[in-house]
């Protein structure tokens, strides 16, 4: 048997659980166990991504003692687009040349 936590984070709380397991049990195996779906009714089972101390892996990867089950939400927001749009936002109040995308240089000796 080998033990592990599966954790679910909102951004007011955790929730972190422990289980114990048979060896050779996978991390989908180790969130079903642990009854955590029950306690978060938040976890859509259906599209569930989840990871290993803070890297992304499949439902079927196999866990070893002392693991740590990540369950993580969607992103609210497209990491790329989100970038986009803040560089965009830059160069339209002049903090960044409107063709190079770079800081633009004050006259300013407070400012660098």
């Amino acid at each position: 048997m080998i033990e592990v936590e599966v954790v679910f984070a909102l951004p007011d709380k955790a929730t972190v659980l422990s289980v114990e397991l048979p060896k050779g049990s996978t991390a989908e195996e180790a969130v079903l166990k642990s009854g955590i779906v029950d306690k978060c009714p938040e976890i859509d089972m259906k599209n569930l991504t989840l990871g290993i101390w803070n890297r992304t892996c499949k439902l079927d990867t196999e866990l070893k003692a002392g693991d740590r089950v990540e369950i993580y939400r969607p992103l609210i927001a497209d990491p790329k687009e989100a970038r986009r749009k803040r560089a965009e936002k830059a160069k339209e109040e002049g903090r960044a040349n409107k063709i190079t995308g770079a800081k633009v240089k004050s006259d300013d000796p407070r400012v660098c």
